[in-house]
């Protein structure tokens, strides 16, 4: 058996395949404490713990710890002159029109910041030598007093030579051995001293808290009797032995919606598609990816609360448009969502849990897109007229009837969503009716068809168990990591030859890593570099397929081409190009990928009935099947509602459906 657990917002899922069979489970998230809503997942699915060789885990326990700042309380040391680094970040603005913006404070306060007595020049030429006693000193003193529980070194120009630092961290873990130790080299080995020391805190800051997570975690699942291998994923896309996170908790800040997109990714490409925008609408946020060939966008940087963050990560962009979300007036008279929850406690107002505010999800249920004795697949009990209640003052102030409010702000939502696709299409210059729209999440089926007719996309394809997807991209994903350095060198006949030699002492360093982990066999490498034309600020990434082949000449003219889509300009001959920095991915494979089918989840209604929903703006009858029972079937032609248990499909006037080979249901636009 191989079981994914997912720690969502709103719920957590269970994705268990066992000889081709799927076996599903869904509970409430556990905000406070995710761990007892996986172990509650894992009790609700009945698994046999002694029976699963593979077990995958993503969970928001990272975002989490930086969001609500709980993370470990860390000292930073810093080469001396550089103290208030992380206080004074860029001279940038993110919102230029806020005359109150303030920077985002960071994690490390002044005076846990202590100045080291060592300089290396930027080509890696030691100025000065290390004298680590000083900060040691002061560290003792310090600790003594406000109890750290780890540490981040960030030196000067470190990425270029990381003797120093390597050298104050095997003595701060001699000296006090009770604590953590992040170094910048082995987090981020790239220039840029305010973004590799942020990346540097921030690393440290939640690699306490992951491995007490990761340890009681795995302390429960060995009582219980699993001794399988153990999983966590990753934000890139792949996933990592836990004990190859004992380095590396920075990379699975975002692993659920990573798995969201391999998930779609895998699943799609059993139907022979491989262009998609992927669209995750779950309980509390939407997250869109695009992916080109059946590769997911990768960004080298992003950021949690403002905080930059230098580690690859699928570029997804995410607005605060989820089943939970909150819709509510704002002071300009205008409807609104998001980006408030009501997130898992208390949720939205149906579930009757104590919530009172409107949300989607109440929508959905006033309209009748969502139905009340069958939400779950029955698994679940909901309360309509609570959801009536909270929408009513909205209803009051808008004068507008219940479901004209609720249609009102399910449009809202898809607003916000359509302008999320664009930011990862149309802003990276590429055409979004040129994709597949893929939606999953227990929200995204409800509203794919209109965003793809906002968008002009003519195919939807929906997988099956959409809600539990992110569930099933964890098992599918594969053992990944990436690695980055920073080496300026001129684009010269001498270049090609230079980054192989860089390339080559990567890729042994990465084997070296994948070995110490238990992974040693099918290792494959991907390679891109950073690069700009001399005098420009910031970098463009250019993949390179065949480092072995590549000359300067043709590694210019796809430089060129990556700068023309960008930017709209770009010429291989009359600009000089530089390379800046070097990115090498590995990947293991993690064994048959497997296939996610059509279980059921919870009862299945194999007859058709029919039902009014409201509908932009008007009431409309509508057919209701379940989606197990609609297989086969040729007259799946708007309106009809599909349930499957862990979402619901709305086909509109419009659009029609069929289910596939691969138990992908595929819409199309309507030519009859």
């Amino acid at each position: 058996m191989r079981v994914g657990v997912e720690v969502g917002g709103t719920f957590t899922d269970l994705v268990a395949i066992e000889d081709g069979a799927v076996h599903i489970a869904k509970v409430p998230s556990v905000p406070a404490r995710p761990d007892e809503g996986a172990r509650a997942v894992l009790a609700a699915a009945d698994t046999d713990l002694e029976a699963v060789v593979d077990l995958v885990h993503g969970s928001t326990v990272a975002t989490n710890a930086i969001l609500e700042r709980k993370g470990a309380p860390i000292a930073f040391l810093v080469t001396r002159g550089f103290r208030d680094l992380l206080l004074l970040q860029r001279h940038n603005r993110s919102r230029i029109y806020d005359l109150f913006y303030r920077k985002p404070k960071p994690i490390v306060s002044r005076a846990d910041s202590f100045e080291v007595d060592e300089r290396v020049d930027g080509d890696g030429s030691i100025v000065t030598a290390l004298d680590p006693e000083p900060v040691l000193r002061h560290l003792a003193a310090a600790h003594a007093a406000r109890h750290y529980r780890a540490v981040a070194i960030c030196l000067l120009n470190a990425y270029a030579a990381p003797e120093h630092e390597e050298q104050l961290a095997d003595l701060v873990r001699e000296r006090f051995p009770e604590l953590t130790v992040t170094t910048s080299t082995s987090v981020t080995r790239e220039f840029r001293e305010y973004e590799r020391a942020s990346t540097t805190t921030l690393a440290a800051y939640v690699q306490p808290v992951i491995d007490q997570y990761l340890k009681r975690f795995e302390s429960g699942l060995a009582a219980d009797g699993f001794s399988g291998r153990f999983s966590v994923m990753q934000s890139n896309g792949g996933r990592m032995p836990a004990a190859g996170m004992a380095e590396n908790a920075i990379t699975s800040l975002f692993s659920g919606p990573a798995a969201g997109v391999i998930g779609a990714v895998r699943q799609a490409e059993q139907s022979g598609y491989r262009d998609l925008i992927t669209f995750d609408m779950g309980g509390t946020s939407t997250d869109v990816c695009l992916v080109s060939q059946g590769q997911p966008q990768i960004t080298a940087e992003t950021e949690v609360d403002g905080l930059p963050i230098r580690t690859p990560v699928l570029d997804i962009t995410t607005v605060g448009a989820g089943g939970g979300s909150i819709v509510w007036r704002d002071d300009g008279g205008m409807l609104r969502v998001g980006p408030q929850s009501s997130g898992a406690d208390p949720g939205p107002a149906c579930y009757n849990r104590g919530g009172e505010l409107p949300t989607i999800t109440d929508a959905h249920v006033i309209r009748g897109t969502v139905r009340a004795d069958n939400f779950l697949g029955g698994k679940m009990a909901i309360d309509p007229d609570k959801a009536h209640a909270a929408f009513s003052a909205l209803a009051d102030q808008f004068d507008m009837s219940l479901e004209a409010i609720s249609d009102s702000a399910l449009r809202v939502a898809e607003a916000n969503i359509i302008r999320a696709v664009q930011v990862v299409s149309t802003e990276r210059g590429q055409d979004p009716r040129d994709y597949t729209l893929v939606p999953f999440g227990g929200a995204g089926p409800l509203h794919a068809a209109r965003i793809a007719e906002e968008l002009g996309i003519a195919t939807i394809l929906i997988p099956p168990n959409a809600g539990v997807l992110s569930a099933f991209g964890l098992l599918a994903a594969d053992f990944l990591h990436f690695d980055s350095r920073t080496v300026l060198m001129a684009l010269d006949q001498d270049a090609p030859q230079q980054l192989r030699t860089v390339f080559a002492e990567m890729e042994a360093s990465a084997r070296a890593d994948f070995a110490a982990v238990g992974l040693h066999d099918d290792l494959t490498f991907t390679h891109s570099l950073d690069m700009r034309y001399v005098g420009q600020a910031f970098e463009v990434p250019v993949a390179v397929a065949d480092v072995g082949a590549i000359d300067a000449v043709a590694l210019a003219e796809l430089f060129a081409a990556a700068h023309q889509q960008l930017f709209s300009f770009g010429d291989a001959d009359k600009l000089k190009a530089e390379i800046v920095s070097f990115r090498l991915g590995t990947a293991a494979p993690p064994g048959t990928i497997p296939s996610l089918s059509t279980g059921s989840y919870g009862q299945v209604e194999t007859g058709e009935i029919t039902s009014r929903i409201f509908d932009q703006g008007a009431h409309r009858d509508c057919r209701i099947l379940a989606r197990q029972a609609a297989a086969g079937r040729r007259d799946l032609a708007g309106p009809i509602l599909l349930e499957d248990g862990t979402s619901t499909i709305f086909v509109p006037d419009g659009w029609r459906g069929a289910i596939d080979a691969a138990d992908n249901l595929i819409l199309t636009v309507d030519s009859t």
